[in-house]
């Protein structure tokens, strides 16, 4: 059984804003540390250093494309769940290569 390359790769977390309904942070009844997450208008909130020209989660911990860790991986919201479920299954995304050639990083398969 091999090891998802998501854990070596971390590049979408470290190329997209993450904008996502305000009801998922936890002051909200939802998952998400409010620490992590600025608003962006009533109803919406973004992860913290996504919205940078060069953006980063302040989640993610690691080397990008070696070894990294998402630390709010079970409270993580809707777009980031979205995203990830492509890889665990072996199906690379478009946006996950796009986000991986940012990097420097060489393309997966896609199906």
């Amino acid at each position: 059984m091999s090891s998802s390359p998501c854990l070596s790769c971390g590049a979408c977390c470290a190329a997209f804003r993450v904008t996502f309904d305000a009801s998922e942070l936890q002051s909200e009844g939802g998952c998400v540390p409010d620490g992590l997450a600025d608003r962006e208008a009533a109803h919406l909130a973004r992860l913290k250093g996504t919205d940078h020209a060069r953006p980063r989660c302040l989640a993610l911990t690691g080397q990008i494309g070696v070894q990294v860790r998402c630390g709010i991986y079970q409270e993580r919201p809707n777009p980031c769940r979205e995203f990830a479920p492509l890889a665990e299954l072996g199906d690379f995304s478009p946006a996950c290569n796009r986000a991986r050639a940012r990097h420097g990083l060489p393309p997966l398969p896609v199906d």
